[in-house]
């Protein structure tokens, strides 16, 4: 295993109040700043950005706040509507969680956020980064925050060749020798923008980089080799079929369980993802197309069947199944996996289906 060579203590000071000069002039402007340090806003966004990027994340942050504007307006809030409002953002577990912790932080703190890293770590759908982040930012604690873009920034400056994720115990001690109490938590953001807007994946600016004369990966020449990754191992496939069920602008849908994937979320129904394909549609089923998928586990072809209802059939539909209720076609976001299907062009409420 690699080991990591420390810099010397001098320039990592020098270079730390560098980086912190260029993120004062060009660090992004993004809404989440705009809350100062609230911890319910840093915890917010934090959770958002997981898996996702800023352009898609903020629609739906400033959504949430107009919502909801604090932690107790959250954890009084309605759980499908929230689901509903989090449908598009993916990882659905983190909106259920995101609902769990707000509801702990009204009941077990009094509505306030804890200040300590420790206590942070407690709060369900916290883990190390996300507790790290809410004491840096929040709470200018000297917390060492280590994500995806800092895990760049930190294997290209010690040229770390153990690949992630065993690597990432490497990257922490790297990361821990720049942390300092002083703007503590402008420190994890002005590494994030470094690495957003200039140690990229791509063709690093490295003459921009107040970091560059520090940097071992530029100073060999291979930076983009960084951070080194294991090959990922192909994603098993799986089939599936989504229903659509129409009646005029009406489509069913139906309520996910809360536990699984997607729970408690709107959805189609749709029959078993399996590893076998699925063969033509039945009688009275139109196969409108297919599209695929792509979940953490496995990647999804999924075909689209379409079928108009009359009045008289859906009320029998609906009444057979609990779960399943009306929706109109735009009412509400579904998750990214039935949102396909509706928008495959021949999947739309057209007048010929009920010919």
């Amino acid at each position: 295993m690699s080991t990591i060579i420390l810099k010397d203590t001098a320039l990592v000071a020098r270079l730390r109040a560098g980086l912190l000069d260029w993120y004062d002039r060009h660090g992004r402007k993004l809404k989440w700043r705009e809350g100062g340090r609230d911890a319910y806003r840093v915890w917010l966004s934090e959770v958002m950005l997981q898996q996702t990027t800023v352009p898609h994340a903020t629609p739906y942050y400033e959504k949430f706040l107009k919502l909801w504007p604090g932690v107790r307006d959250l954890a009084a809030a309605d759980d499908g509507k929230v689901m509903a409002e989090w449908a598009g953002l993916g990882y659905y577990a983190r909106a259920r969680k995101l609902l769990e912790c707000a509801r702990t932080v009204v009941r077990d703190y009094d509505g306030v956020f804890p200040a300590s890293e420790t206590e942070l770590l407690k709060l369900p759908g916290f883990g190390p980064y996300t507790a790290a982040a809410v004491a840096a930012i929040a709470f200018g604690l000297p917390a060492n925050v280590v994500d995806g873009n800092i895990e760049r920034i930190m294997t290209r400056l010690y040229a770390i060749e153990t690949p992630l994720p065993a690597g990432k115990a490497l990257v922490r001690d790297a990361a821990a020798q720049w942390v300092d109490a002083v703007r503590a938590g402008d420190w994890p953001q002005a590494l994030m923008d470094m690495a957003n807007l200039i140690c990229r994946p791509k063709s690093p600016a490295c003459g921009e980089c107040t970091l560059s004369v520090a940097c071992t990966a530029k100073a060999r020449g291979d930076q983009e080799r960084f951070p080194v990754k294991l090959a990922k191992a192909p994603k098993p496939r799986r089939h599936g079929v989504a229903y659509v069920m129409l009646n005029g602008d009406r489509v069913i849908v139906e309520r996910r369980p809360d536990k699984g994937l997607l729970g408690g979320m709107l959805g189609l129904p749709h029959a078993e993802w399996r590893a076998e394909p699925y063969g033509a549609p039945e009688v009275r089923w139109r196969l409108a197309g297919s599209y695929e998928h792509v979940f953490t586990h496995f990647a999804l072809t999924q075909q689209v069947w379409v079928k108009a209802v009359s009045e008289a059939e859906a009320t029998a539909l609906l009444r057979d199944n609990n779960a399943w209720q009306w929706m109109h076609v735009g009412e509400k976001a579904l998750p990214t996996v039935f949102a396909k299907a509706l928008k495959l062009k021949d999947a739309r409420v057209e007048p010929d289906l009920f010919r």
